[in-house]
């Protein structure tokens, strides 16, 4: 079962390579202010064991966030279903910067935060999955 903890933008490079294509509604996104806490669950895909083809869910955790904004997202379709492409940083005046989850299809959300204090942890047990996912670059051979 995977941990993992950043406290700057290259830990946070790692919590994203291991989110590239986690699936997740918008429903299970949670932002708490007066906690200054950012929550999601997602089902990501286990790039680390590639060749099993395995999702696991998992929770992201976000401290020191200030502030979110979403764009091309409706955030009151609870239902709604969206993949994440990539987790970003943008420092603006150290430590303080902005997170950016990019996802399929335009949308994105930003978290202005006052430092990156993230951590990302499994949940439960993964499970075999069909499909490996597929940006269009790439064949999706048979298992």
């Amino acid at each position: 079962m995977l941990k993992l903890a950043a406290l700057d933008a290259e830990d946070l490079g790692v919590i994203s390579a291991h989110m590239q294509d986690a699936i997740l509604r918008i429903g299970d996104i949670v932002y708490t202010p007066a906690r200054r806490q950012f929550v999601l669950v997602a089902n990501r895909y286990a790039w680390d064991d590639d060749k099993q083809r395995r999702r696991c869910r998992s929770g992201l955790h976000f401290d020191r966030v200030q502030q979110v904004q979403s764009r091309n997202i409706r955030m009151t379709d609870k239902d709604a279903v969206l993949s994440l492409l990539s987790i970003a940083y943008e420092e603006k005046e150290p430590p303080s910067g902005v997170v950016e989850f990019t996802f399929s299809g335009g949308g994105s959300l930003r978290l202005h935060v006052e430092c990156i204090e993230a951590q990302l942890n499994d949940l439960g047990p993964a499970w075999s999955t069909a499909r490996r996912p597929s940006h269009g670059d790439t064949e999706d051979p048979a298992p």
